[in-house]
């Protein structure tokens, strides 16, 4: 259900041989891209061989960031970029990424999607060590254990990230700038997605392939789980972490349910499809006899265009989203907060009125937002409410980058089915079945990570951590 979940960031890579060329306008494109996926923060750094390492962040949407005078302010042919939205750490400016650390004469640059279990394990003991934390994110704590394997022990780049990855446990994809060299790092699991493409004399990474389609880029392939990408002579060169092959893989099944953007290919699969086939899997589950099939935009709208090609009831927009109503709204008080849920959706009530609705939503985490939602459907007058959800009952939390919830506070956890519905006040209610969903995406079910549905996680969860509760600002 949107709003009550997120993601946690998007990142991207740039690399250019051509030293005259400034990448950092298309890095902000891409990001722009991207931006679904983070609206915290936003930040570039770049690199050009006679000036050295710029950077630029800040909090707020990429476009309230960056203005032009800044973007042409970020010289070099070398960059990251980074959006981010908070699981570990507050919504905070000394949080926002990419993180910069120097060393010597030289430094490291490095943004991170995902997040990592035992990081305050690895913080304190870097503590000890006198290392000074400007943040309360585990990304820093990555980009800490770099500069100490890198510069402390006189590692290359690649034996450094060999080290480090052997003591993280938990999801990353990393874009890494290390004196003027590129790397990008998928953990073993590919719990996180991240993908490389190619234009002209350009290669490009990024957490989705959409970000290629904006600049016209050719995407070549997924970075493998385990694999470690760098540039020479103009060649995309790998190198696999000894761990790559020894770990379950767990792909996170909400990118296809939920985070990604449709028109986005994730590990060869379309995300648009699995969502249409969500749709047909909830007709299978449910042919529900009903006047119009409505989603929840937008992540709902493939799933609800699905299902009304599978039943043949005509596929209706119930609701309008005011798009300008971003995720981070805060409202102070209770009938603020009912006010925000009115100015980011409206119901159509000519559309609605009188008419046995389907209802199609991408899942239901707390329930709250989903109450508030259809309570304004009820105001619209409908014959009937059938509320579908293209993802099986959520009834534990994640620990891999999304922010969620306690245990205690996850509707499905506590609730059945028809207590749900009851409390909800609908006709009826029906989530996909993991079977269905595991069919819809098409990836084998060993392969993705699950543990937010069935309590099986691909790592185990330091002691004390479940009942930790993410920050949501």
């Amino acid at each position: 259900m949107q709003g009550e979940m997120e993601d946690k960031c998007g990142i991207v890579g740039f690399h250019c041989n051509d030293e005259s060329r400034d990448v950092a306008p298309l890095v902000y494109y891409c990001l722009y891209a991207l931006q679904h996926r983070g609206q915290e923060s936003a930040g570039i750094a770049t690199f050009k061989s006679d000036i050295g390492l710029n950077y630029y962040c800040g909090m707020g949407l990429i476009t309230d960031v960056f203005r032009d005078y800044e973007i042409h302010n970020l010289p070099g042919n070398m960059a990251i970029g980074h959006v981010r939205y908070s699981t570990t750490g507050q919504s905070k400016i000394e949080n926002s990424q990419p993180f910069v650390t120097d060393f010597g004469d030289g430094f490291i640059a490095m943004a991170h999607n995902g997040d990592i279990v035992n990081s305050e394990e690895l913080r304190k003991e870097l503590i000890d060590e006198g290392f000074y934390f400007k943040s309360d994110c585990d990304s820093e704590v990555i980009c800490y254990l770099l500069k100490k394997e890198h510069y402390d022990n006189d590692k290359n780049v690649l034996a450094a990230i060999e080290a480090v990855c052997s003591k993280l446990v938990g999801s990353y994809a990393l874009t890494i700038l290390v004196d003027g060299e590129l790397y990008a790092v998928r953990d073993p699991m590919g719990i996180k997605p991240l993908a490389i493409a190619k234009r002209d004399d350009e290669f490009i990474l990024a957490s989705e392939t959409v970000a290629f389609d904006v600049i016209n880029a050719e995407y070549i392939r997924d970075i493998v789980p385990g694999e470690v990408v760098y540039f020479k002579n103009n060649e995309i060169n790998s190198y696999m972490l000894e761990s790559a092959g020894k770990c379950k893989l767990s792909h996170c099944m909400f990118e296809y349910v939920y985070f990604a953007r449709p028109d986005s290919t994730i590990d060869g699969i379309n995300v648009y499809q699995t969502r249409m086939n969500i749709g047909r899997q909830l007709h299978k589950l449910y042919p529900i006899d009903a006047d119009i099939v409505i989603p929840v935009p937008d992540s709902s709208i493939p799933a609800a265009i699905g299902y009304s090609r599978a039943s043949g009831i005509p596929y209706g927009e119930g609701l309008i989203k005011n798009r300008y109503v971003g995720r981070t709204f805060i409202m102070p008080t209770q009938e603020e907060r009912e006010l925000a849920v009115r100015l980011k959706l409206n119901p159509i009530k000519e559309a609605i009125k009188g008419k046995k609705i389907i209802l199609i939503d991408d899942s239901i985490v707390r329930g709250t937002t989903s109450k508030k939602l259809l309570d304004l459907v009820k105001e619209a007058e409908p014959a009937e409410i059938h509320f579908l959800v293209g993802c099986p009952p959520v009834i534990s939390p994640c620990y891999y980058g999304v922010a969620m919830a306690t245990k205690k506070e996850l509707i499905a956890a506590n609730y059945s089915v028809e207590e749900i519905k009851e409390q909800l006040r609908i006709d009826s209610l029906g989530y996909i079945t993991l079977p269905a969903l595991v069919d819809a995406i098409g990836m084998p079910e060993e392969d993705l990570c699950l543990g937010c549905i069935n309590e099986v996680y691909p790592t185990k969860i330091p002691e004390g951590l479940e009942a930790e509760t993410y920050y949501k600002p």
